[in-house]
């Protein structure tokens, strides 16, 4: 990796600022110098807590040093800001999803091509030690052709935690613009671009009242589907079902199986980084338990980053691209047409699968 470090600002200082604030601390390629938000307090505390600087947006974006703009703020505002950054010739990693429409989306790509600057996307979750042995496992034919693939995350939503929640019920939030990008993104990697999507969609709730604090009481109208079903087809073949909800009583139950001609694969959790992995090949009764080989099981989120960073300097692809997060963005709305207009919808996108990340990565 180079001796170089490449030098990041971020702006958003919400609760996943914290995660992203320490990732030069494990990625030696990435030096974190300055956070800004709309909320200047916020943008000072989370400075103080983490040794950065904080400034306004507009400083941010004419600091010269800076080169990659980390854009953590909601969803609702993550095309706008992207925008902002490219226009200060910055490269640009957005928090997923990409945009909240595929219009914005698509304005970012065509920007950065015209300014010869990179844009990337989370999630990077699909570089973590545990989705990575499950690519190890598909690309070495662990389980023969893969044929199928379910994925589900179930949860009874935000609002008895997240200090505030509103966001996750109004356009650019819902369970699969949330959460689906974790699962999307590792079906792609692991499975290839999809060529055709249908769904159904429900709201559950119209309204939902905030436990957490400090709004406590406050109600929410709901704007969104919070129960979204979707079928793809995969360009090289398999079909795949996920289903996200925030409707669900209690508890949070996820999960990710790909079926194939000679076995079957139990991805880990797309939303963390390890494991566990588990194999079962045909023939076989019970389920194995496959040792992880890539470093990087702990929480890594800024992995994405740091490989963007390394691919700056040497001119390679960086892994977590705009061209895979639009693809999951187009997917995720083709679900919500199909439930809309009631027919299968033919994806307008499609994506190269990212190379592996070497086991000894950095």
């Amino acid at each position: 990796m180079t001796t170089r470090p490449v030098t990041i600002g971020i702006i958003g200082a919400g609760n996943i600022s914290s995660t992203y604030l320490e990732s030069d601390r494990k990625f030696h390629n990435i030096r974190i110098t300055k956070i800004a938000d709309i909320d200047m307090a916020r943008a000072q505390a989370q400075a103080a807590k983490f040794d950065k600087q904080a400034v306004s947006v507009e400083a941010l974006l004419a600091d010269p040093e800076i080169e990659i703009v980390v854009n953590l703020t909601v969803p609702g505002a993550h095309a706008s800001v992207a925008l902002q950054a490219l226009e200060a010739g910055k490269h640009v990693y957005n928090e997923k999803p990409l945009a909240t429409t595929r219009e914005d989306a698509r304005r970012l790509l065509t920007l950065a091509s015209a300014r010869g600057l990179r844009v990337g996307g989370a999630p990077d979750t699909f570089l973590g030690g545990g989705l990575q042995t499950c690519r190890a496992l598909l690309d070495g034919g662990a389980i023969g052709r893969p044929v199928l693939a379910f994925a589900r995350m179930l949860s009874a939503g935000m609002e008895s935690w997240h200090p505030n929640p509103e966001f996750f019920y109004k356009p650019g939030g819902g369970p699969m613009f949330d959460m689906g990008p974790y699962y999307l993104t590792a079906l792609v990697t692991l499975l290839g671009p999809a060529r055709l999507a249908s769904g159904m969609t429900r709201i559950t709730h119209p309204e939902r009242t905030i436990t957490s604090q400090p709004l406590h009481g406050t109600r929410i109208t709901v704007e969104v589907p919070t129960l979204v079903s979707g079928l793809l087809e995969f360009t090289s073949g398999p079909i795949a079902n996920i289903t996200t909800t925030f409707d669900v009583a209690d508890g949070y139950e996820v999960g990710l199986t790909i079926y194939g001609t000679e076995g079957q694969l139990q991805c880990p959790d797309p939303n963390t980084f390890g494991g566990p992995v588990r194999l079962r090949q045909k023939g076989q009764k019970d389920w194995q338990d496959v040792p992880i080989a890539h470093r990087w099981v702990q929480n890594s989120r800024g992995i994405g980053v740091a490989d963007m960073a390394e691919a700056i300097r040497t001119g390679r692809p960086h892994r977590a691209n705009a061209e895979l997060a639009y693809h999951v963005l187009d997917l995720m709305h083709a679900f919500h047409d199909s439930a809309a207009e009631g027919r299968h919808i033919a994806l307008g996108s499609t994506c190269d699968r990212p190379l592996p990340l070497p086991v000894d990565w950095p």
